[in-house]
């Protein structure tokens, strides 16, 4: 029988809105405990791999996402469970407001999330401008949906040791619940921001001094030991160990032999851990390539290229024409190659940015755009029309995209390429992803291995297909 996931001590850092306070609190908490020397499971609610990059780095360990709508709801507890074994507790990061889902029921929310793996809530209120309302507000949350279970409150955007006080009075008298904690308002963003939110850990060169920073913000500003007691937290805790073999099909190293070629610099960034862990568990052995600095690739039989920001790298992607050439080769010898949104605007002919123009490998018939607001955000359904080099007609392939590029066909036949139908999302058009030529397959949606549990396997199918074909 499997362990009660309640017995897993756990938090859910939420808010009532995005930008409420609780990455601060999540990247504090997180850095302030590791540093004392425990072993914390990090996750993120979402499909978020900023966040969860950042999390990763405070816990010093790899941060993994629980999404409701890309996950069953046993896939979720699985990963959860086997991502928390050996440690000491589990703090997970929402997203958005507590119960803001994907429609007026609110399915997918952080609230569902902590209800299927047991987790209490710490809940991250603004108290901007506002006293005895914050207490009318956590109210509301508990009440709104009872079986979610807010155990606590941290103020943010505190004034001074009067608004403090009456805050915190209001809400014990009025709730119930103990304040964890209250942030004051801070003189500066201790985060670094830019065009698409919050700068990638990967391309802070100060990260280590901000983690500090903020560790020592909820260390002057936060109950540890109470939100440690809160979690249930026991450096004793003994759970039933489940492998890998519970979260990614297919049978272990059933593809050895298989190198995967992974572009992974300050371009290309965005990888779930659980893609990578997929491929590995699968047999696959990775090679990081670096677009920005390598001048040859070794010897892959399929290339992944993840999502991330081509455009802020964009003069030494075009200036690396080594890098590009040997990449146009092996694609012209039928390489497999998974493109994700940055990693699909790096294929295209040219990148524009800024008013100027970057060349980039030239792979496919399409050049992209930067625009200054979203082209298409949120969760996406794709159905494959046609086969690719890595799922057949007929798929229906899960995801999420998030990009501010908008491709432009360089002729009529380049649309003739698209390979998807748009179910849920935008793409290239609102109507079409996905395109397909040669070993190439390139999407604006990232795709969670855990939510599309083939994925490892159709990709290390065409790898191996390629594999054999160089081999004859």
């Amino acid at each position: 029988m499997e362990p009660s996931f309640a017995n897993i001590p756990s938090i859910v850092i939420s808010a009532i809105r995005g930008g409420g306070g609780k990455t601060i609190v999540s990247l504090g908490l997180l850095r302030a405990l590791t540093n004392r020397g425990i072993n914390i499971a990090s996750f993120k609610k979402g499909p978020d791999y900023i966040d969860a990059a950042w999390l990763g780095f405070a816990a010093k360990t790899d941060c993994y996402n629980l999404d409701p709508f890309l996950m069953t709801e046993e896939i979720i507890r699985r990963s959860f469970l086997f991502h928390s074994t050996g440690k000491h507790l589990a703090i997970i990061e929402g997203n958005r407001g507590l119960f803001d889902g994907m429609d007026v029921e609110g399915s997918c929310s952080t609230a569902v999330l902590s209800r299927l793996i047991g987790a209490k809530i710490i809940l991250v209120v603004d108290c901007t401008k506002s006293t005895r309302t914050v207490s009318a507000l956590v109210l509301g949350c508990q009440k709104f949906e009872k079986k979610t279970n807010i155990s606590g409150v941290i103020l943010n955007q505190i004034a001074g040791k009067r608004h403090k006080r009456i805050v915190t009075e209001a809400i014990k008298k009025y709730t119930g619940l103990p304040v964890l904690g209250a942030i004051p308002r801070l003189k500066r963003d201790p985060l670094p921001m830019r065009h698409l939110g919050l700068t990638p850990a990967f391309e802070f060169k100060e990260i280590e001094k901000a983690l500090e920073e903020l560790s020592k913000i909820a260390e002057d500003h936060l109950d540890i030991e109470e939100i440690i007691k809160l979690a249930g937290a026991s450096l004793n805790l003994e759970v039933k160990y489940h492998g890998p073999e519970t979260l990614f099909e297919g049978k272990r190293d059933e593809f050895s032999g298989i190198n995967v070629g992974i572009i992974k610099d300050k371009a290309f960034q965005f990888y779930y851990p659980e893609n990578i862990e997929s491929l590995r568990f699968l047999g696959a052995k990775t090679l990081f390539l670096d677009s920005l600095n390598d001048k040859r690739i070794p010897d892959v039989h399929a290339i992944y290229i993840g999502g991330g920001f081509p455009e802020t790298q964009a003069e030494a992607l075009s200036k690396n024409r080594e890098f590009k050439k040997e990449l146009i080769k092996k694609i012209e010898m039928g390489l497999p190659v998974y493109a994700e949104c940055g990693g699909l605007m790096y294929l295209g002919r040219y990148l524009f940015w800024q008013g100027k123009r970057f060349e980039m490998v030239g792979a496919i018939p399409f050049d992209f755009q930067m625009e200054k607001r979203p082209v298409g955000h949120g969760y996406t359904i794709l159905e494959f029309t046609k086969d690719s080099p890595f799922f057949r007609a007929g798929t229906s392939l899960k995801g999420h995209e998030f990009h501010y590029s908008r491709p432009i066909p360089v002729d009529e036949k380049a649309m003739d390429l698209l390979c998807c139908h748009v179910k849920r999302g935008y793409g290239f058009n609102g109507k079409m992803d996905g395109i397909s030529t040669k070993g190439i397959f390139g999407t604006y949606s990232h795709c969670h291995s855990l939510g599309q549990r083939n994925w490892a396997k159709c990709f290390l199918k065409a790898a191996n297909k390629f594999r054999k074909i160089s081999l004859s």
